[in-house]
């Protein structure tokens, strides 16, 4: 993929997602990245420094981009759980990156606003749909985190025809309807 004038830093990310997607991050160096997006073997280093700059920058490009998704499905906590799977099969190379931490150089301030970001609108339409219970939000993340994982590594068994939008959407709903112990 040839970068366009003043957007190398983008491409290098687009290009490093897309790697990982194909091999996996154990597989991922600054210098095939720089193979892959036709530029000299010292154009990474320049924008990311080293191999954990990178999948930092690609963490952080990831939660924006979920915070996006997410803020874009509204105020259904249902639909918001099926846009965070869904941001997680269109991007599984970046999904792959974020929840790393043990890869990702702790403090980042465009990580963490990033985090933050998208756990705000994750957490805010859980405390809408589920209230204010710490354990309920945990849960709700737990299963719409798990489920995209699963889907993603082929671990569900899936019917043909089957989207994961709509199995998703069907496991969500289970969240809101589920009855809740008392006290």
């Amino acid at each position: 993929m040839a970068y366009h004038h003043g957007r190398l830093r983008e491409t290098l990310i687009d290009e490093a997602a897309a790697a990982i997607d194909e091999h996996g991050i154990d597989a991922l160096s600054l210098r095939e990245l720089a193979r892959r997006a036709g530029v000299s073997h010292a154009a990474p280093a320049h924008h990311f420094g080293d191999r954990s700059g990178l999948l930092t920058a690609i963490a952080a490009d990831g939660f924006e981009r979920l915070a996006d998704a997410l803020g874009a499905a509204g105020d259904d906590f249902v639909e918001t759980g099926v846009a965070y799977v869904r941001f997680a099969n269109a991007e599984p190379g970046r999904f792959a990156v974020m929840f790393r931490t043990e890869l990702l150089r702790r403090g980042d301030p465009a990580l963490e606003a990033a985090r933050d970001r998208a756990g705000a609108i994750l957490a805010s339409g859980a405390v809408g749909a589920l209230g204010g219970d710490r354990a309920d939000r945990l849960a709700a993340w737990s299963i719409v985190h798990g489920f995209a994982t699963l889907w993603n590594s082929g671990a569900i068994e899936a019917d043909p025809g089957d989207r994961p939008d709509a199995l998703a959407r069907a496991v969500a709903a289970r969240l809101v309807r589920a009855p809740r112990p008392p006290g």
